[in-house]
């Protein structure tokens, strides 16, 4: 990645509480994962990751019966990330609580407009190796987000072993605002960032993004639906389905706005070798049923189980890979992802369970309903050109591929790391991304 200068460190340091046989864990076990990253305009990157799991007796190793997941990172120059995540499906009999508190802090959040390729994007306005009269800002496709988010999914049998039902309520607090320009270039004495407007400004000029919301908001949702799962184990099924579907509102009685939206998610897996090799793939579908959804909400994707930190784009870590992160915003999206997962490499160390998975993938997206606005007349927009921001009626897949490494630990703990490949230089070149978890 550009915006990256220096690989990512990471150590992967797992110690265990209480166990009492070599292979089958029981009590508690964690595992902890430090890293740092570098970048130019964000500076150092430092924290650390620490994930809890409780196995009990041993007797339904390695499903758990609850976890505990905590995370703190800072960059030096000021974005964050702080997250404390419970779930437990013991509290309750036949119950499953998953409650997730975070407050993340993002001074470059990328923002590339509407409606996908709908939206002209420009790399040489942001490649700052190239002659002043092309380059804006390494910032131009940037703004400043500040969001607090708490998160609870709550889940119970329906009928039989495999269908649920399942509600949430979630609260989330958007503070946006034009990049820091000033902050970043502190203690720099060269490659500063030009004071000049980005895309977020703009859009705010033009009108695109109303004054009211331009500055984000509260929403609070509301979500009910229904689940159907047969997986063999859910943090990397073998084989089984998985299905959920519903409807998730923001009342504007609690919200700065009121919308509806219905989504329908579904994942199948398949064994290819047992044990060692499965395949898996994921359609999605979202789409607005009732009222204005704002701006800074539109990138938000509905699930019931948070994979990573966030659940937005689309394009970026958690759904189409390689393709820039936020690339693809609409009122109506679908997406889909299929990977082949491979169990290579099983061992023992330090009386912890290990395996070394390889995963290859392709994984799509793109608008099915799009946000409506009117494209500024010249008067509007001035020095601008129309072509140069706007291309209508362009949309259609963006498609990425990649491959990916797992490490991971009493099959719990899983440490990843993706590379993927955007298929159109609209959508980018090449992403690496590092985290936690299997996509789904």
């Amino acid at each position: 990645m550009k915006r990256t200068i220096t690989a990512i460190l990471t150590l992967l340091t797992c110690i265990s509480v209480f166990s009492q046989e070599e292979n089958i864990k029981t009590g508690w076990n964690f595992g902890a994962l430090p890293a740092t990253t570098f970048s130019t305009d964000l500076g150092f990157q430092y924290g650390a990751v620490l994930n809890l799991f409780d196995y009990g007796d041993g007797t339904k190793y390695p499903a758990y019966d609850q976890k505990f997941y905590f995370e703190v990172s800072r960059f030096t120059k000021g974005s964050s990330t702080y997250r404390l995540m419970y779930e437990t499906k013991t509290l309750i009999p036949g119950i499953n609580i998953t409650s997730d508190l975070a407050y993340l802090t993002d001074q470059a959040y990328d923002f590339y407009g509407f409606n996908g390729y709908e939206a002209v994007y420009n790399d040489d306005w942001a490649d700052s190796d190239l002659d002043a009269s092309i380059y804006k800002t390494r910032m131009f496709y940037k703004t400043d987000r500040k969001l607090l988010r708490f998160k609870n999914d709550i889940k119970g049998k329906l009928a039989g072993e495999n269908l649920q039902w399942n509600v949430g309520l979630e609260l989330k607090s958007f503070k946006f605002g034009p990049v820091n320009i000033e902050k970043l270039n502190k203690g720099k004495d060269k490659n500063l960032l030009p004071d000049v407007d980005g895309l977020y400004d703009k859009y705010v000029n033009w009108g695109l993004i109303g004054a009211d919301e331009a500055d984000g908001g509260f929403i609070t949702t509301l979500k009910a639906g229904i689940t159907y799962d047969s997986r063999d184990f859910e943090a990397n099924a073998m084989k089984g389905i998985w299905v959920e579907t519903g409807i998730e509102g923001s009342p504007s009685f609690l919200s700065d706005a009121g919308f509806a939206k219905f989504f329908a998610i579904y994942r199948q897996y398949f064994t290819i070798i047992p044990k060692d090799l499965s395949f898996a793939y994921r359609l999605g579908f979202q789409t607005t049923i009732l009222g204005d959804v704002p701006w800074y909400h539109q990138n938000q994707i509905i699930t019931s189980v948070l994979a990573g930190t966030t659940s937005e784009g689309l394009g970026g870590s958690k759904n189409v890979r390689g393709v820039l992160r936020n690339r693809i915003v609409g009122d109506g999206l679908f997406y889909a992802n299929a990977e082949f997962r491979w169990k290579a490499f099983r061992f023992n160390l330090i009386n912890q369970n290990f395996y070394i998975g390889f995963v290859g993938f392709s994984d799509l997206g793109m608008v099915t309903k799009k946000i409506e606005f009117e494209i500024p007349d010249a008067a509007t927009m001035g020095e601008d050109l129309r072509e140069d921001y706007f291309n209508p009626d362009s949309e259609k897949m963006h498609i990425s591929a990649g491959a990916g490494l797992r490490v991971v630990m009493n099959e719990n703990f899983i440490v990843s790391a993706d590379f993927g490949k955007a298929m159109n230089a609209q959508d980018g070149n090449f992403e690496f991304y590092f985290g936690l978890n299997y996509l789904f």
